[in-house]
């Protein structure tokens, strides 16, 4: 199928000179205008309380250091273990100093008291606290060892997103426990750690230092600069959860698999864009790979959340979040999450325990292709005012009316199966890897024929059930598309001109803020009814234009529009995306795709207006980092890698 080319009018012509993003005529060449220096760190105590009352650092020598992590009226501060309950410790000390060298490390060292009582005659539990405020950043940790118990063990990464991530140690490598428990409704996170025996000769001391993460090996020294304006944020994408709720209802999450932000909710839909960031630096510090967080997270889907039919017997469905179902990506998501994981660490030993429930996984979707057109269908039909109350939509986009034929899935899906593909292959399962195979190839073949819009001549988000184009001229979907190569080069090429073309035409400025997953309203008929953030009154869509779905831009989703520009291999293409790329990586570094978890209605920057201001409820949303990196696939190394199994030519 060839698309056909737009005339554009000459007045347009010179429109899209004057309106592109700044930089992209020379964006291979501008500077970023983000400045470095040495890591920061800042403590202070309150005399009316013990221990730490102010704490905060700032790993690039920024100004985030002005603004204390900790809690208001809170303190790090020391704890024994009695007569049931933790209170602070009168025969135990903390003391703190900010080390010379490294710049930015601090050390903390817990000693009995002088004439205080010993392990020996005091041997109750000692934990050393750390209140974090959520409400100023997600502060979590991403650990050296995670245990089933939801304890884990130092080493780990303390990250205060946009503070940066600071490593903890203990000094003699004692075993020293940790937990991370926290309240989504107080906004609290608590990072505790359990010390060993503490006594006058054997003091316990811990230190934080800064982590600069290093660039991936294989990175140009080209690209270096970019980097180094991406690293402080590279870990903002990975959330281990904090223990929150009842934990025998839907509404809580366990310690330690990967969510939306350490007091928010898990969600398989959006498990692969994890482990994508995870993938491109699987170790951040000595002995502490990201890897096992993927592994854990990828099993709780597995073993937790599927689904079971009336007679109790598994369906290979997974729940999306919470007990909501019928989401073809919360398939689609932990196939690709697995291949991640095993492409990665060459675990065989555990894709082995685990290909027979991964396989009904993907037979599951397999199941959905009702027509038996090669696209897999959704339940929900698509078709307008649709999607009522409690229900929610087929895909990560949970607020839009998508359903039947659904582009954002169905590219997920063929990329899940060719991942899957590639994992029986790498078991020797030849016989099962021809099937996914087979099963990935007709869903290309039915793609674009299916959802391309002649009329607009882009691909229409979805098609519903009665055979109407939802087409909403998205930048997402259509660039996920591209990137994944379900067009032929020359389609792909002829598409994003003409998105470039309509992103003109809206008036759309801001690229330091992405780019619209959508240029055109979203019709009320297709959002989520009766009540939804975003829902319009009008039926065109225009009151509520910018606001959370309803177009408004999350970062994380505008990857997709920029790596199909680097997946071109063509130069002004290229540049275009680098231009946006960079504006964003500048206002990444003054922090301005977070402020904090909020969970309240239109407070949150995780998705904002078109012109920022807030539209999200999140505040914090780790999806929204994984734009960083576009960093690495500007580069062909890092195509080919993570699109192997996709069999895209990484030079295009």
């Amino acid at each position: 199928m060839v698309l056909c080319p737009r005339i554009v009018p000459a007045a347009l012509i010179a429109a899209l000179a004057a309106c592109s993003p700044p930089g992209s005529g020379d964006a291979g060449s501008k500077p970023l205008d983000i400045r470095t220096a040495d890591p920061i760190i800042k403590i202070a105590s309150d005399s009316a309380a013990p221990g730490i009352s102010y704490l905060s650092w700032d790993t690039e020598g920024g100004v985030k250091a002005e603004t204390n992590l900790l809690r208001a009226g809170s303190a790090v501060r020391v704890q024994h273990f009695i007569e049931g309950a933790w209170r602070d410790a009168d025969s135990v000390e903390l003391r703190a100093s900010v080390r010379e060298g490294p710049p930015g490390s601090l050390e903390l060292a817990i000693h009995t008291k002088e004439n205080g009582l010993t392990a020996a005659t005091d041997p109750a539990p000692v934990r050393l606290l750390f209140p974090f405020d959520p409400k100023v950043t997600s502060t979590t940790v991403l650990p050296a060892e995670g245990l089933d118990d939801g304890t884990f063990r130092l080493p780990a990464v303390v990250n205060a997103p946009d503070w940066g991530p600071m490593l903890l140690t203990e000094a003699k490598g004692r075993t020293v426990i940790g937990r991370i428990e926290g309240s989504r409704s107080a906004k609290i996170v608590d990072l505790t750690f359990e010390l060993p025996s503490i006594s006058a000769a054997e003091p316990v001391s811990l230190t934080l230092a800064p982590l600069l993460l290093a660039p991936p090996p294989g990175l140009p020294p080209s690209s270096l600069p970019l980097w180094r304006a991406a690293r402080r944020g590279w870990l903002n994408a990975l959330q281990p959860c904090a223990r929150w709720g009842e934990q025998d209802k839907p509404f809580s999450a366990p310690p330690g698999i990967l969510g939306n932000n350490v007091i928010s909710d898990p969600a398989s839909v959006s498990v692969w864009f994890y482990a994508d960031q995870a993938f491109f630096i699987p170790e951040i510090a000595p002995g502490i790979s990201v890897m096992p967080l993927v592994r854990r997270t990828v099993d709780y889907w597995l073993d937790k959340r599927m689904r079971r039919d009336a007679a109790g017997r598994l369906t290979g469905e997974i729940t999306g979040y919470w007990d909501y179902g019928d989401f073809l990506d919360a398939n689609a998501s932990p196939l690709i999450a697995a291949w991640d994981y095993v492409e990665s660490t060459g675990d065989l030993t555990w894709l082995a325990l685990r290909i027979d429930r991964l396989e009904l996984v993907a037979d599951f979707l397999a199941g959905r292709d009702i027509d038996g057109d090669g696209l897999v269908e959704a339940t929900q039909s698509g078709e307008p005012n649709a999607l009522q109350q409690p229900n929610r939509s087929c895909a990560w986009w949970d607020a839009l009316n998508c359903g039947h034929k659904d582009g954002y899935t169905n590219a997920l899906i063929y990329r899940a199966w060719r991942s899957f593909a590639d994992l029986e292959r790498k078991l020797r399962r030849g016989e099962k890897a021809v099937r996914y195979t087979r099963l990935a190839d007709r869903l290309r073949a039915a793609y674009a024929r299916t959802l391309y819009n002649p009329e607009s001549g882009l691909l229409a988000w979805w098609k519903d059930r009665t055979g109407a184009f939802h087409d909403y001229a998205s930048p997402t979907l259509n660039g996920l598309a591209v990137e994944y190569g379900l067009l032929d080069p020359n389609q792909g090429r002829a598409i994003l001109d003409r998105l470039r073309i309509r992103l003109v035409e809206s008036g759309f400025k801001r690229y330091d803020l992405g780019v619209p997953p959508m240029l055109v309203p979203v019709r009320r008929s297709d959002y989520l009814q009766p009540n939804c953030l975003g829902l319009p009154e009008r039926e065109d869509g225009t009151d509520t234009f910018g606001y959370y779905m309803n177009a408004g831009i999350t970062a994380g989703h505008v990857l997709h529009y920029l790596a199909a520009h680097y997946l071109m291999g063509d130069r002004a293409l290229a540049e275009r995306a680098d231009a946006i790329l960079r504006a964003m990586l500048e206002r990444q570094s003054r922090g301005g795709f977070q402020n904090g978890v909020r969970d309240a209605t239109f407070e949150g920057i995780d998705w904002t207006t078109w012109d920022g201001k807030p539209s999200g409820y999140e505040g914090y949303l780790a999806d929204s980092f994984r734009f960083l990196q576009a960093v690495l696939l500007r580069e062909p190394e890092f195509r080919a890698r993570l699109y192997r199994p996709l069999g895209v030519a990484p030079g295009r």
